[in-house]
């Protein structure tokens, strides 16, 4: 491992709990992209599952939405 990459590894343990978060997030991203395996967070995990939860229920949610959605996750 580079040492700089491993100088921030070190700090991360101090930051903030919401900036840690964003730091994993950026790093699936990275991952995804350099195995074309993306793997969902648990509140992504999430909004899928309550997604079809609705559409067995007859209810659809608007395109715009489902854009922004796929774009959260890399796929546009």
């Amino acid at each position: 491992m580079r040492p700089t990459a491993k100088d921030i590894l070190e700090r991360v343990a101090t930051w903030p709990e919401k900036d840690q978060e964003e730091l994993a997030e950026v790093a699936r991203e990275i991952e995804a992209r350099r195995t074309g395996i993306y793997e969902l967070s648990a509140e992504e995990e999430k909004a899928i599952r309550e997604g079809l939860a609705d559409l067995d229920q007859g209810r659809w949610v608007s395109e715009e939405l489902m854009r922004s959605f796929w774009k959260r996750c890399g796929v546009l």
